[in-house]
């Protein structure tokens, strides 16, 4: 079994993320643009769950070695769980000062108790032999009323937890709370335990 994976990602926010909680584990993880995959497969599931799979297959299938993906997003629940799986294009953009101020607009003048929301994670892990293993991490807060902190990226900056936001929490605080902490934590004990 070999200690290589590749994120199905090129995403360097998330490669840091995956590296600071795996690598410690004896992992080394590198991008799909680093291992020479470009590709882009159509994220076509309804769920965060059914498009990291997709994503994990589709670099499975060319890489033939153990493949991580992740799909999350945020949640929240006065719109209905939007923007949901339509995270990272909510608005059709990629651009994430875009996002996060459709999702003010969206909630100007809604009260506190109703600004629930939450992030969610999905990872796809497959092993070397094509073994698909999923574990989905949540991490539940508001949306504030303006953009707070430097230190995260994507909804980070509007995604209150008690007084702070996520863009306002080192990397350690935020990775030991988040929903990709989370997921990656249970993934790491999934790893640890079918290690030979």
């Amino acid at each position: 079994m070999s200690n290589k994976i590749i994120l199905a990602s090129s995403n360097q926010n998330k490669l840091r993320e995956f590296k600071e909680i795996l690598e410690p584990l004896g992992y080394e993880i590198i991008s799909q643009r680093d291992a020479g995959i470009d590709i882009d497969p159509e994220e076509t599931g309804t769920t965060f769950a059914e498009n990291s799979a997709i994503k994990a297959k589709a670099v499975y299938e060319v890489a033939k070695c153990a493949v991580i993906a992740d799909d999350s997003g945020l949640e929240v629940d006065y719109l209905n769980g939007e923007p949901g799986v339509y995270s990272a294009r909510y608005g059709g953009t990629r651009d994430d000062k875009v996002h996060n101020k459709i999702v003010l607009q969206k909630l100007e003048g809604v009260p506190d108790e109703k600004r629930s929301a939450r992030f969610v994670a999905a990872i796809s892990y497959i092993d070397d032999d094509g073994r698909l293993s999923q574990f989905i991490g949540k991490f539940e807060g508001r949306i504030g009323y303006e953009e707070r902190g430097k230190n995260g990226f994507g909804y980070d900056p509007i995604f209150m937890v008690g007084g702070i936001s996520s863009a306002e929490m080192t990397p350690e605080e935020k990775n030991a709370v988040s929903h990709r902490g989370k997921a990656l934590r249970e993934l790491a004990g999934y790893l640890s335990s079918t290690k030979n």
